[in-house]
C-alpha cells in the first residue's frame, strides 16, 4: 500500500509539473529507483516479458489520474487553450510512456546491477542506450517514455537534464547512495530546442521556479 501511494503520488506530482512546463517546451521525465527488476519487470518460461508487480500498479495509478484529468478538462471550459497538452496526453498508450534501464544478462534478460559481476553479465552502459546514445530522442515529445524504473543510480555516465520527480521504491542505509540517486535530478532542464534553462536564459526567478526537483522518498 506505501508503494502504491509513493506511484500514485509521483504520476500527480509529474502531471502536474508536466502542464506547467508543456507550453514551455521543456519534457518532463519522472524517475523511479527499486530493489529489485521482478518488481518491474518478469519473464515466463518461454523468455517473454511480463510486468512485476510496481509496473502493474504504475499503469493502473496511471490510467486512473489520466483519466480523472481527461474529465477535469472537458468540464472547465477552457479546452481551446489546452487542447495541445491533451492530445498529448492522448497520444501514446499507457504501456508505451514507461521504461525499465537495467543491467542485461546475455539472453538480453534485465537483472539487478550487483550480478553484473559474474561473468555473464554485461556493463550497465549496454541497458541504457536511449538515454546515453540518445538522450535528445528522449528529450523529444515524439518520443513516449516519460518514466524511467531503474535498478541502480544510474551512475555510468547518465546525466539526464529532465528529471522532475525521483521516487525511491528502494530501501538503502548508504548516504552516498542516496546522493547518487537525487543526484540524477540536480540537472537544468533544458526545452525541445536543447536550450539549457538556466538563469542567463530565463533570468533568477524562473530558474529556481522551473528547476525544481520533487522527491518521494520511501521514509
Amino acid at each position: 500500500d506505501m508503494r502504491r501511494i509513493q506511484i500514485r503520488e509521483t504520476i500527480q506530482s509529474h502531471f502536474e509539473k508536466e502542464e506547467a512546463l508543456f507550453h514551455k517546451g521543456i519534457k518532463t521525465l519522472s524517475l523511479f529507483f527499486i530493489d529489485h527488476v521482478s518488481m518491474y519487470r518478469q519473464y515466463d518460461e518461454d523468455g517473454e516479458e511480463f510486468l512485476g508487480e510496481y509496473g502493474k500498479i504504475f499503469e493502473e495509478e496511471y490510467n486512473n489520474i489520466l483519466n480523472d484529468k481527461l474529465r477535469l478538462f472537458a468540464s472547465s471550459g477552457d479546452e481551446a487553450e489546452k487542447d495541445d497538452y491533451q492530445i498529448y496526453l492522448r497520444r501514446f498508450d499507457t504501456h508505451d510512456i514507461h521504461r525499465g534501464y537495467f543491467s542485461i544478462d546475455k539472453k538480453g534478460h534485465s537483472v539487478n546491477s550487483e550480478l553484473k559481476k559474474g561473468s555473464d553479465i554485461s556493463d550497465d552502459i549496454s541497458a541504457y542506450d536511449l538515454i546515453l546514445k540518445n538522450k535528445e530522442r528522449l528529450l523529444s515529445f515524439d518520443e513516449p517514455t516519460r518514466f524511467i524504473f531503474s535498478h541502480s543510480a544510474l551512475r555510468e555516465g547518465w546525466d539526464n537534464p529532465n528529471v522532475f520527480q525521483i521516487c525511491t521504491l528502494k530501501h538503502s542505509d548508504s548516504a552516498t547512495t542516496k546522493r547518487q540517486e537525487v543526484g540524477r535530478g540536480l540537472r537544468l532542464a533544458v526545452n525541445s530546442s536543447g536550450t539549457r534553462m538556466d538563469a542567463q536564459t530565463i533570468g533568477e526567478d524562473l530558474v529556481h521556479e522551473i528547476n525544481k526537483l520533487t522527491v518521494i522518498a520511501s521514509e
